[in-house]
């Protein structure tokens, strides 16, 4: 049957941008060329046709099989990507691999056709088949292009399912290429190692890197992503900070590193020389502030915020990214002033921060419903944080867990239980919201329920290290089951290592097993990361029993100034008679 005009010139069309060998039109002010023969012949130019109507017609098979079979009879790339991007487009995975490979083999030097099957087969999660293709195109491809190839391979594999097996894939391939390609290929080794989760593996690869390129930055960041892992990987950060103390990228990279470990204390050190070496740079000043905030240093807090918000304040010309970064710092900088002037107990000076706040978001309700609270205005306060009827379900989870901290801050743990049930009855089994609950089902003396809930959330999300380190802290707490109470404490460390209030929780059922001097080396180390005033109370409570009792009153004294309302810490007073 004839084909209809009109389908015929919507394929005239579609071909113009096929026809890579047709003539091409002389330029109106040049002198006409002589006429060059098109390399296609009429079969050809019909194959081309009828692939390109039958695609209009959403036969996308038939013009992929019609198209794919041109390709491989002319051997022209842009017709093979032309192809692949056809089966892409259709979701068809195997049909794409299957022409970048047709296209590979018809243009064996083809650098873009090794690499599209490269890149199709890590969206396909196939990493054994990679190694061939991979060799091939680190040994054709241009030796300028080879790094820049090797160092891509992490993040197109970064969605696979199985790190392991990427690594078991690649590795073979990459330490081939450690000759003239050292540097990028223990880099990459490296990294899918850290994906993979074989840690020690990364950190060795690490040290090489940086014995191979000792200024290189590349180093610098596998060991900020090892620290939580590793912890001996920080001491190439620190040695680095020593010899090159202006890297200011770095430290501020390692300060955040170390707030992400629980480590504020040291944390905040490193914020305070980036404040003396970039004084005029607001984002130290803030991180400081906020550092301070939590460490209960509310007048540092106070004095450091104010200093960010002079640099902020500062007239500047910037992109539009850069003035929405200042008005959000300027944002969080009074949010955290109110909250340190709540903390000095000066609710006025609390409340007039707050009024300079921007917007009215969920965290500026929480700071005026804490205020209201302070005030004896409680039912006020938690009106304010009931969500609205029309609210989302990320922004009604969002504001019960709001009322349900404002009343544990309160010491209303059964006001705090309630909601948090009918939080957890409207979201199912979301892990934080079961924990949360877990927590006050604790405070109010329900353990049987509170273990039942932590062991559901370790079976929802194996990986929730506080789970764990919750159910053998309570156990260690009630002097019941030690042993499988410093198990779980020992598999929340593996989980979350160097996280001092796991480490605390370590330290006391060590105290609760007897073995004090471990017991007191571990609440040093967890101390000296976090100076919270539990921990200190425990640390006190340990040193009061291993006859170090001057020490125990400095560590009570300096906790008491910073945080005399804590309920570990006057129980632990109370209980031992000790007067700081």
């Amino acid at each position: 049957m004839p084909l209809p005009f009109r389908r015929v010139m919507i394929a005239a069309a579609l071909l113009a941008g096929l026809q890579a060998h047709a003539q091409d039109a002389a330029s109106p002010s040049a002198p006409a060329a002589a006429p060059t023969n098109s390399a296609m012949d009429a079969p050809l130019f019909y194959q081309l046709l009828i692939g390109e109507i039958e695609l209009q017609n959403g036969q996308v098979g038939v013009a992929f099989q019609v198209l794919l079979d041109a390709a491989r009879r002319t051997g022209d790339e842009e017709l093979f990507k032309r192809v692949v991007n056809i089966a892409v487009q259709a979701r068809a995975g195997d049909q794409a691999l299957m022409a970048a490979r047709a296209w590979a083999d018809a243009v064996p030097t083809s650098v873009d056709a090794l690499q599209t099957t490269v890149q199709l087969l890590a969206l396909m999660n196939k990493p054994a088949e990679v190694a061939q293709p991979l060799t091939t195109l680190l040994r054709i491809a241009p030796a300028a292009q080879r790094p820049g190839l090797i160092a891509s391979l992490p993040r197109l594999f970064q969605r696979s399912p199985e790190p392991k097996a990427v690594l078991a894939a690649l590795a073979p391939v990459l330490q081939a290429q450690r000759g003239a390609l050292k540097p990028p290929a223990l880099y990459t080794e490296a990294r899918l190692s850290l994906n993979a989760g074989e840690n020690a593996r990364a950190l060795a690869l690490t040290r090489e890197l940086h014995q191979a390129l000792p200024d290189g930055d590349d180093a610098m960041q596998l060991a900020i992503d090892l620290m939580p892992a590793e912890p001996q990987a920080e001491s190439l950060i620190t040695e680095r900070l020593q010899q090159k103390p202006d890297q200011h990228a770095l430290r501020q990279a390692y300060g955040r590193a170390l707030i992400q470990a629980q480590r504020p204390a040291d944390a905040a050190r490193e914020f305070r020389v980036l404040t003396v070496a970039t004084p005029d740079n607001p984002a130290p000043w803030l991180a400081l502030g906020a550092i301070e905030l939590e460490l209960k240093h509310p007048a540092a807090a106070e004095e450091a915020l104010r200093e960010g918000l002079k640099r902020l304040d500062t007239p500047a010309a910037g992109s539009d990214a850069e003035i929405k970064a200042r008005t959000d710092g300027r944002r969080q900088a009074w949010l955290m002033l109110s909250q340190a002037a709540e903390q000095r107990g000066d609710l006025k000076a609390a409340e007039s921060a707050l009024q300079k706040v921007d917007g009215a978001g969920l965290d500026v309700l929480y700071r005026r419903a804490s205020l209201l609270a302070r005030q004896g205005k409680l039912a006020d306060a938690r009106k304010l944080l009931q969500p609205a009827a029309d609210a989302s379900d990320a922004d009604a989870r969002a504001a019960l867990l709001a009322e349900a901290q404002l009343m544990r801050e309160q010491r209303d743990y059964a006001a705090a239980l309630k909601v948090l049930k009918t939080a957890t009855a409207r979201f199912g089994n979301d892990p934080d919201l079961l924990y949360e609950q877990a927590m006050m089902t604790e405070k109010v003396g329900q353990f049987d329920e509170m273990e039942a809930l932590l062991r559901k959330v370790m079976e929802i999300k194996p990986d929730y290290h506080h789970a764990f380190n919750a159910l053998g802290y309570s156990l260690a707490e009630r002097n019941l089951r030690l042993p499988e109470a410093k198990q779980l404490i020992e598999q929340a460390l593996k989980l979350a290592p160097g996280d001092p209030f796991i480490v605390d929780s370590l330290g006391w059922v060590e105290f609760r097993l007897g073995n004090l001097a471990e017991a007191a080396r571990l609440l040093r180390q967890a101390h000296a990361s976090r100076p919270d005033a539990e921990i200190a109370a425990h640390l006190g409570e340990v040193l009061w029993a291993s006859d170090a009792q001057d020490e125990a009153r400095r560590v009570f004294a300096e906790a008491a100034r910073r945080d005399p309302g804590n309920e570990a810490l006057r129980e632990t007073l109370n209980r031992l008679k000790v007067k700081p």
